[in-house]
């Protein structure tokens, strides 16, 4: 067995993964290389997703009974947890919703109905970047349509990363708000967020980052960030679907319009007009999701309970590993950087003119589970002059072995192509 230093505890990891002992095709054992699509999920969160149906199911916030209360005190512990877990001056900046592509429209919508200083218009600019997941072009495309605001994004280098080199032109005194991805779901590239941050800032313009594919792998500090808005979303980190989180600074959020208006959100009601609760209960219309939310502060709980700081070394030594590894599969091409230095732990490549639908059709077969496509990131792959990607990506419970695997799925698939 290969070992690599830096490396979690995956024998004992792995016990807490029901599904990872599972058998495909028959006789296949799995190896889950689809992380940054979604996670696999611990016995703990399962079993606290199982608990709170079994125990505590209520609408939370309304009722004075004890399993509304209890209910309650569950969804709102989340809350903190997720509020520790990303270091937010305060458990009040934030805001559940059902995934990180909520988050963003969210965001966009706000400033779309804002009052001044905030509001997006004809008169204003709007930037993103071009390796963007489609949830961070596309809300903000809607925006600029409605708004007559101006859509500017940020290029691609031939190697992956962002093309800064015209950040002053891109960037300017008409921005409101600059958008960009901190790990690129598809190029695996981490962006370098204190130049950006800086040059917004110079500007006054607002900063939002989709933190998606690094909130999971890595610790998250929204302070350190100095970002106004941070997205994630919990499925992708050991959690259930149907939570995201939106975190904003409090100033913000107090003065920001809701996008979504029903119960829970209002202060007052009358057939005239109404006002509204603070944050974060302005933002968070109806009923939420509330077994979600236990599930993702049960996640949190887990993925403290080995510390961020180990998880990003173990994936750091695995991607070192990959991209080693995938270097002597002949016709392989690494689409974004080629190091392990700077990115996460997700790595896209085309094999030869095998259409990556077909690589991994052969690779399912072998029990291998990877992500083709596009990877709602279009753009990047229209950059690249290719149709679309294989794309293997790796979480706390990945091995030197699946990589290894993955490689002789690999040769399988060029001696079965010709």
């Amino acid at each position: 067995m290969t070992q690599l230093p830096g490396l979690l505890d995956t024998e004992a990891i792995r016990k807490d993964f029901p599904i990872l002992d599972r058998l495909v095709h028959d006789d296949r054992k799995l190896v889950y290389l689809d992380n940054a699509a979604t996670s696999q999920k611990p016995r703990q969160v399962l079993d606290a997703l199982s608990e709170y149906y079994e125990r505590y199911n209520a609408n939370v916030h309304r009722g004075v009974h004890v399993l509304a209360e209890e209910a309650t005190a569950l969804y709102e512990g989340a809350r903190d947890k997720v509020a520790e877990f990303i270091n937010a001056p305060s458990r009040d900046e934030v805001i559940f919703t059902k995934n990180a592509s909520e988050s963003l429209n969210l965001v966009a919508n706000m400033l779309g109905w804002a009052d001044e200083p905030y509001r997006v218009d004809h008169e204003t600019e709007i930037v993103i970047t071009e390796m963007e997941h489609h949830s961070n072009i596309v809300p903000w495309q809607l925006l600029a349509q409605r708004t007559g605001a101006k859509l500017k994004w940020f290029g691609l280098t031939d190697d992956g990363r962002l093309d800064l080199s015209n950040i002053d032109e891109v960037i300017t005194e008409k921005t409101k708000i600059v958008s960009f991805v901190l790990v690129s779901n598809i190029l695996g590239t981490l962006n370098p967020v204190e130049a950006i941050v800086r040059r917004a800032q110079e500007v006054g313009a607002l900063v939002c980052i989709d933190a998606s594919q690094a909130a999971p792998h890595m610790p998250l500090d929204v302070q350190a960030l100095q970002a106004d808005f941070v997205a994630f979303t919990g499925h992708k980190m050991c959690g259930p679907t149907g939570i995201g989180v939106l975190w904003g600074r409090q100033e913000l959020l107090e003065d920001l319009p809701p996008f979504l208006g029903g119960g829970e959100m209002i202060e007052t009601v009358s057939m005239h007009s109404s006002t509204y609760a603070p944050a974060p209960h302005k933002f968070e219309a109806g009923t939420p999701p509330v077994a979600q939310a236990v599930g993702l502060g049960a996640a949190i709980d887990y993925l403290n309970s080995i510390g961020m700081d180990k998880i990003l070394a173990h994936e750091h030594a695995l991607t070192e590993y990959a991209v080693r590894r995938l270097a002597e599969v002949p016709d392989l091409r690494i689409i974004g950087p080629t190091t392990a230095e700077d990115r996460g732990a997700a790595i896209s490549f085309t094999l030869g003119d095998i259409h990556p639908h077909d690589v991994g059709q052969v690779l399912d077969e072998q029990g291998i589970a990877v992500r083709v496509g596009h990877h709602c990131a279009r753009p990047v792959c229209l950059r690249y002059g290719i149709p679309a990607t294989t794309r293997a990506s790796f979480y706390l419970y990945s091995t030197p072995a699946e990589i290894d695997a993955l490689v002789d799925g690999l040769e399988h698939v060029r001696n079965f192509f010709g």
